[in-house]
């Protein structure tokens, strides 16, 4: 019997190790901590988002990488439902198009995919920290594996303690390009004012950077901005792009320079209450926007918000970064190592929360096992 080993128990290294079992492989998964799927879990604690109903057009240009398409067409938004579903696991979507497990989490889902790789004949190792090739320090001592086939899915660089720390970049640095933070909050050197309200959601706003214009909301925390509407700019403003803040987006500015004229001369926080200004929005005005040299109503419109960059790699949600396309084949094999194939977030593309993450982990890792599974 032909043998495979995948490197690394998140979503792509477990499907990638489904595809080859049921290609009939003898397939060891080696995880390096003592369960699997760590992050996966993790972001089962916040509903588990695990695709997007839109569009298919729409769906794949939110990912800046174009060598993802056909990997993306074979296994999708509808593919991800029907694979949930086949595990026994009911889908609904939201209102915005993101889908989610009925039971809101992680947990029920892993178990049952957990259950069927075991079924397949699935071999899952824990504690087996990889150090080079096909080697491994494991509780039992060294083991060294000669498999016919490799699917390297180990993660990109943050939630360094889920397992994810882009350690086994620094063995392959010729075919890799840098890491960097996505879907990451960023830093804010508040003033004391600003402590009460660290926490705050701040809603009904639109948030402009880099040509880009989205409606959402953020949060205000004692380590700067943090939330989905931040993380949607994300990548603009870590390439330099400033952050602009409209605190009224229902309300032209001709209406707010009317409805500000109509207050005449009292005082600037009376006529910030007046206009139904909550105290987060009026704090960020005063944090960001008192001093400038324009209208308070072109500042309510248009406000900058000031930030110191951002927050470290390992508190991102994900990574830009990895390795390159360009060193691997179509089929995602390593052009340097043959039948050595890659997936999931070690590969170097970028995409936004909202079920693009989850995606294409399963659809990068189905397409490395199938790859694999053909050349063993």
């Amino acid at each position: 019997m032909k043998t495979a080993l995948v490197i690394g128990a998140g979503p792509a290294g477990l499907m990638a190790a489904e595809e080859l079992a049921l290609a009939g492989l003898k397939v060891v998964v080696a995880e390096a901590k003592p369960s699997p799927a760590r992050k996966f879990l993790m972001a089962g604690k916040s509903g588990l988002n695990l695709t997007k109903d839109e569009a298919f057009e729409d769906f794949v240009a939110a990912y800046d990488s174009p060598a993802l398409r056909p990997m993306l067409e074979a296994f999708g938004p509808e593919d991800v439902k029907r694979w949930a579903e086949a595990l026994e696991q009911d889908v609904f979507t939201g209102s915005s198009g993101r889908v989610f497990p009925k039971a809101m989490k992680a947990s029920p889902l892993l178990r049952a995919w957990l259950r069927r790789l075991d079924a397949l004949g699935v071999e899952l190792k824990t504690r087996w920290r990889w150090i080079g090739e096909a080697k491994f320090e494991t509780p039992e001592g060294r083991v060294s594996l000669t498999p016919d086939v490799t699917v390297l899915a180990m993660g990109g660089a943050s939630w360094a303690r889920l397992g994810s720390d882009g350690a086994w970049a620094q063995d392959m640095p010729d075919l890799v390009a840098p890491f960097q933070p996505a879907n990451m909050g960023f830093a804010v050197n508040w003033s004391a004012h600003m402590a009460p309200l660290f926490g705050a959601p701040v809603k009904q706003v639109e948030l402009r950077a880099g040509g880009i214009k989205h409606r959402g909301e953020f949060v205000v925390s004692k380590r700067g901005l943090e939330g989905g509407g931040i993380y949607v700019l994300s990548k603009a403003m870590r390439e330099g792009a400033a952050l602009w803040l409209d605190l009224m987006p229902d309300v032209s500015l001709a209406e707010v320079e009317a409805r500000l004229a109509k207050a005449g001369k009292q005082s600037l926080p009376n006529v910030l209450k007046r206009l139904k200004l909550d105290p987060v929005k009026r704090a960020l005005f005063f944090e960001f926007g008192k001093d400038r040299d324009v209208s308070v109503a072109r500042t309510l419109k248009n406000l900058p918000l000031i930030h110191a960059g951002p927050r470290p790699i390992d508190e991102a949600i994900s990574t830009a970064g990895g390795l390159r396309f360009d060193v691997l084949d179509a089929g995602l094999m390593l052009k340097s190592q043959p039948n050595v194939f890659a997936a999931g977030e070690m590969l170097d593309w970028e995409a936004p929360t909202g079920g693009y993450l989850i995606t294409a982990c399963l659809a990068t890792g189905r397409w490395a096992g199938q790859h694999a599974a053909k050349r063993a």
